[in-house]
């Protein structure tokens, strides 16, 4: 009767946080209701706002080890609205799923985590060490002032996290088949090439920056960057947009803009990418400006505790062996490892995530629920 129970309340608090608008940085008192629901667990919340973003960091129990489950309450846009089947922020049930924005990425993870904190707390009573959550509003977006700053903060009061299970949407075909136990850095440039503005009659008196650059940027593709490793896909780059022009046909443009991304491996680092890309610009005698944001370095966890927990619980709760991997995009977990934190990522079926109609099986969260109760008692008990 318990578990049935406890399923209700998964997906009445998908819902409930499905229903928030939440798109980033808002939270729209997301991170109230996980506060209510801990608080009711008799753990110690503390809000920590930085700027326009709302963070919470609650635990319980004291000391080391600390197991901290983290997750993000912000969504990207679900726009346009009218191409939803039905509306992204009201919770909608249609053939075993839950319809709506957040709903796979990650609302459902946070009330599955909130479930089996419960039972595990219900079931369990006392447990060693500590047990966290650590949850932001600013993921999907800038990544400021969010987990970034809660780990900086955590820091400065000496607090070292030893697990940390992300409810980032890591399965593939069925839910427990992959978890992530890295990521691959992110390196972001802008580059404006600078020409001489003309009349298109008179290409004497002018310099096309389209054309001296295209030399440039054909080198910066073919460029064999690294060739990874047994854990990394090799490093990747992507001109993602390029501008130049005034938008009519007879103006020679007098700069362009280009904006390149580098996925990139452990083999590699953001200096010597940084290093290389330059040396093939300067190679073309280009007049440019470059500027860099590095969104976080490439982070792996490959010993440890944490791995072969998760690996037992998916086997013990779903019978399937999963697979390690660290494909996909970046996530908070790039401000969490360096630390030495060992991170692993573990949530639901990411086939719909940032699309319209975004959903996620309720079956699949009353699941994911079991897992990660699974988790805490391999690690905590």
């Amino acid at each position: 009767m318990l578990a049935d129970q406890d399923d209700n309340q998964t997906l009445s608090l998908t819902r409930q946080l499905i229903s928030a608008e939440s798109v980033s940085p808002v939270d729209a008192g997301c991170q109230d209701l996980i506060a209510e629901q801990l608080q009711q667990m008799q753990f110690n919340i503390e809000h920590m706002p930085f700027e326009d973003v709302s963070n919470l960091w609650a635990w319980h129990g004291s000391g080391a080890p600390y197991f901290v489950f983290a997750g993000h309450t912000d969504v990207v846009p679900a726009l346009p609205a009218s191409d939803w089947q039905t509306p992204p922020f009201e919770p909608t049930i249609l053939d075993g799923y839950i319809h709506g924005r957040g709903a796979a990425d990650m609302k459902g993870s946070l009330a599955a985590m909130l479930t089996a904190t419960r039972r595990f707390l219900t079931t369990s009573g006392q447990h060693n060490g500590t047990l966290a959550f650590l949850i932001t509003s600013d993921e999907e977006a800038d990544a400021i002032n969010g987990t970034r700053k809660v780990m900086a903060e955590l820091a400065a009061r000496r607090i070292d996290l030893d697990w940390c299970l992300i409810g980032e949407p890591s399965s593939s075909e069925c839910l427990g088949d992959v978890i992530r136990i890295g990521r691959r850095g992110s390196l972001h440039a802008r580059l404006r090439v600078k020409g001489i503005q003309g009349h298109v009659a008179y290409p004497d008196e002018a310099l096309n920056p389209i054309h001296v650059a295209a030399p440039a940027l054909t080198a910066l593709v073919n460029e064999i960057w690294d060739a990874g490793n047994q854990n990394f896909p090799s490093t990747s780059m992507q001109i993602s947009n390029i501008h130049a022009g005034t938008g009519t046909s007879n103006v020679i443009p007098g700069q362009l803009e280009a904006m390149i991304n580098f996925r990139f491996s452990t083999e590699t680092s953001e200096a010597d990418i940084r290093q290389r890309t330059e040396a093939i610009l300067d190679a073309f005698r280009l007049n440019y400006e470059i500027t860099w944001t590095l969104s976080g370095n490439p982070f792996l966890t490959t010993r440890g505790e944490l791995i072969p927990a998760v690996q037992r619980a998916i086997k013990d709760q779903l019978d399937i062996d999963t697979r390690l991997s660290t494909s996909g995009g970046t996530s908070d977990g790039r401000f969490i490892a360096p630390g030495g934190t060992q991170v692993v990522e573990l949530g639901p079926c990411n086939a719909t995530i940032h699309k319209v109609d975004e959903r996620v099986s309720i079956e699949d969260l009353n699941s994911l629920a079991s897992v990660y109760q699974r988790v805490l008692e391999e690690l905590l008990r």
